[in-house]
């Protein structure tokens, strides 16, 4: 064979290599059973040597390179090149909803007596699978003492301002126990409200609280004020007042104009008549005259003058009542609330759930440490000389269909003076073990029971909380004792 010609086929054969390597990248990688399977992981640890292959025979002469070996080469090479990685989702996965806080392994339940004299029934439950100590302490109303106790009670001071009775009890797994007290009544017939709490052994966190209201046996409930019925109320009253006024006026100028129209038509007619006159002629129809033009009538002025000042005086009794009515319903003495725009603010004493626009609080205990109590938490400043905690244990119960959020700069404690502080995060986080309680919103229909610590300063303790779910939110205010 010519060399030419050998050079040129050797050429030819390059070529169609080429050709072959360009187009592997368009062809499929691997079958559709290959591309179903799943890839393997990634092997992080170095691969082992291959083993020693003998080496090609030499050639003397230009090789000839087939298909088949061409697009082996091309897959190995495609198969040694790293994966890219796969693009983003076009739609953003939902936000996954707060996970609900894992029940409580001790539940308490209060329930009143009918009685003479205020009692209380306290049903302590252990529903975990393990025995658990327990403090429950029920908040006695201000002014009253326990007159009975059962058996492992002991009546002291929260906080030096408040009675309480105190309970240690161990419960075993899957157990119930009942506590009970009576106490004084602190006026004939006036309703009770004595909250209960269990706690840990140590008596700082709460397991979980109830309260429950005593009324005397027999005792009517209090009666609900309700708006008196239309008839009975001073501006309906002035404005029939006048219109009846009004209304007679009209019939009575009518009537007197009626009766002089009528006069004056009897006369009429017994001059056309023709009629004679005891014999003596005929009474002849006088000629035919020009009437004179008359002037509408229109109603006095005494009738103008009287409707004019009724309604006046009806106008100006309906404007004083009413502002009479919405000066003397303005409360002096409520807080200010910052941006207070959806709802009415509501409030009420410690141990009655109070609601707002989207959740129920109930303020069940309120402790304060003595002046310089206050202790720092991790990363918080360091408090002011002389301050003092004041721990809440607030029940929060969200109505709502949907998670709400909440906040601790919403969280007030009233002082003295007008005064007010918000809640102590860090500390609060330090109460809860670490748990940042306004981290995550409150899961829809559901409850929860913890503290929240507010730093003060001076002897006095607070006088009323504030308690809101947002900014826009009138929010409760619980008095305290």
């Amino acid at each position: 064979m010519p060399a030419s010609t050998r050079h040129h086929r050797a050429l030819a054969v390059f070529v169609h290599c080429l050709g072959i390597l360009a187009a592997v990248p368009a062809l499929p990688a691997a079958a559709p059973e290959a591309a179903a399977a799943p890839r393997p992981a990634a092997v992080t640890t170095p691969p082992a040597a291959p083993p020693p292959r003998a080496a090609p025979p030499p050639t003397t002469g230009p090789t000839a390179v087939g298909p088949a070996m061409a697009v082996a080469v091309a897959a190995r090479a495609t198969s040694a090149e790293p994966t890219p990685p796969s693009a983003p989702p076009a739609v953003a996965p939902p936000s996954r909803a707060p996970a609900p806080a894992p029940p409580p392994p001790v539940t308490v339940a209060v329930a009143p007596e009918s009685s003479p004299a205020p009692r209380y029934r306290i049903h302590v439950r252990n529903v975990g699978n393990s025995p658990v100590d327990t403090t429950v302490r029920q908040e006695l109303p201000s002014g009253s003492s326990a007159t009975a106790i059962s058996a492992g009670g002991q009546s002291s001071r929260s906080g030096g301002s408040r009675a309480e009775v105190t309970w240690r009890l161990r419960l075993p797994a899957h157990s119930s126990t009942t506590l009970g007290t009576a106490l004084t009544a602190t006026a004939p017939g006036q309703p009770l409200t004595a909250p209960a709490c269990a706690f840990t052994s140590d008596g700082t966190r709460p397991y979980d609280c109830a309260t429950a209201t005593w009324r005397a046996a027999g005792a009517a409930p209090a009666a609900e004020v309700t708006e008196a019925p239309p008839w009975r109320r001073y501006p309906v009253l002035l404005a029939g007042l006048g219109i009846l006024l009004l209304i007679s006026a009209v019939v009575v100028w009518v009537w007197r104009r009626r009766r002089g129209r009528g006069g004056r038509r009897v006369t009429a007619a017994a001059l056309a008549d023709g009629a004679t006159d005891g014999g003596h002629g005929t009474i002849y129809p006088r000629p035919a005259t020009p009437s004179p033009s008359r002037r509408r009538r229109t109603p006095p002025v005494w009738l103008l003058v009287g409707a004019a000042a009724v309604v006046l005086a009806g106008v100006v009794g309906t404007a004083g009542w009413t502002a009479t009515r919405q000066v003397s319903s303005i409360d002096t003495q409520k807080q200010p609330t910052s941006g207070a725009w959806r709802g009415t603010g509501v409030a009420g004493p410690m141990g009655m759930p109070l609601r707002e626009s989207a959740f129920e609080f109930t303020v069940y205990r309120m402790t304060c440490g003595a002046a310089g109590s206050a202790a720092t938490a991790p990363g918080a400043s360091a408090p002011p000389p002389g301050a003092r905690s004041c721990q809440a244990t607030v029940g929060v119960r969200n109505l709502t269909g949907a998670q709400q959020p909440w906040h601790g700069q919403l969280q007030r404690a009233y002082l003295p003076g007008n005064r007010w502080v918000s809640t102590d995060e860090p500390a609060t986080r330090a109460a809860n073990l670490g748990r940042d309680v306004f981290a995550n919103p409150v899961a829809a229909g559901s409850r929860v029971v913890l503290p929240l610590v507010f730093t003060v300063d001076g002897q006095d303790p607070p006088r009323q909380l504030e308690l809101r779910s947002g900014v826009f939110s009138a929010g409760v205010r619980v008095q305290m004792p």
